[in-house]
């Protein structure tokens, strides 16, 4: 497993669809699984799953992203599973860090861009 998280400020819709639009053009093999979307009062949270094949491990790497946000207020939480070919532990989570890059990458990005 590997996780990113950040708090940043922007819009929304504008990161969401910034950090999907990434994702699902930064590997040939990735799928956008599903998603949900919820609005709490004055905070929205949308969540997405993505998978993707691991040439590295071989086999298919999962990817949740949760952005929650109010107002200009953001946070983003990525984390990936799967990756690993061991039975009772953990190797070779190279696949899980390079389907993480993608998000960080694409957050940092929209940062930059702001």
């Amino acid at each position: 497993m590997a996780k990113y998280e950040r708090r940043l400020k922007g819009n929304f819709n504008e990161l969401l669809n910034w950090i999907h639009r990434d994702i699902t053009n930064g590997s040939s093999s990735v799928s956008y699984e599903d998603g949900s979307d919820i609005d709490l009062a004055d905070t929205r949270v949308a969540v997405r799953v993505y998978e993707r094949y691991s040439m590295a491990g071989g086999n298919r790497v999962s990817m949740n992203v949760t952005i929650a946000g109010n107002g200009e207020d953001l946070f983003v939480s990525a984390i990936t599973s799967g990756g690993s070919q061991a039975v009772f532990f953990k190797i070779n989570t190279i696949g899980e860090e390079t389907f993480l890059e993608l998000c960080r990458d694409s957050v940092e990005n929209y940062i930059r861009n702001q």
